[in-house]
């Protein structure tokens, strides 16, 4: 394993994990920023929360993902592609929550720009809050080096 340092630091990240199966590609989508509480933590520590294999593993994870789909998570190769921080982590809840709901949306949008682009993205992504549109117009230019559309069969 190897990676760059700066994916330890804490805050507010959207990440995309590459899935390779023996046949297939398949992409996750997700961000940092707890839900119920003011934690952000780097896309590094999510990396084992995602891979918990325990039947009562907490959280959404690739793991439970892969297993809605009869994939073997240890037999596939993964990637994880980190953008951020975006923001800092916050001190307070309220403040939290504001950028939390924020990259809800952002991850939202991505997940849904990844589809559009003909990828297969696991999991489900909700958000109603407003779209920093400046903001995910720089992510996407970042995104769509790693990613290019695919052609439609």
């Amino acid at each position: 394993m190897s990676f760059k340092g700066n994916v330890l630091i804490r805050g507010f990240w959207l990440y995309i994990w590459k899935i390779q199966t023996a046949q297939e590609l398949y992409l996750y989508v997700g961000r940092t920023g707890d839900s119920s509480s003011a934690n952000a933590s780097s896309p590094f520590a999510r990396i084992g929360q995602h891979l918990d294999f325990k039947p009562h593993a907490k959280g959404n994870s690739i793991a439970k993902q892969l297993k809605k789909i009869y994939i073997e998570p240890c037999k596939c190769s993964f990637d994880m592609i980190a953008i951020g921080p975006l923001f800092p982590e916050e001190d307070n809840f309220e403040a939290h929550k504001s950028i939390r709901d924020k990259m809800a949306r952002l991850e939202c949008e991505l997940a849904g720009y990844l589809k559009n682009h003909n990828y297969n993205v696991l999991g489900n992504h909700n958000s109603k809050k407003k779209l920093d549109e400046k903001l995910f117009s720089q992510i996407t230019s970042i995104v769509k080096l790693h990613f290019p559309q695919i052609d439609a069969n």
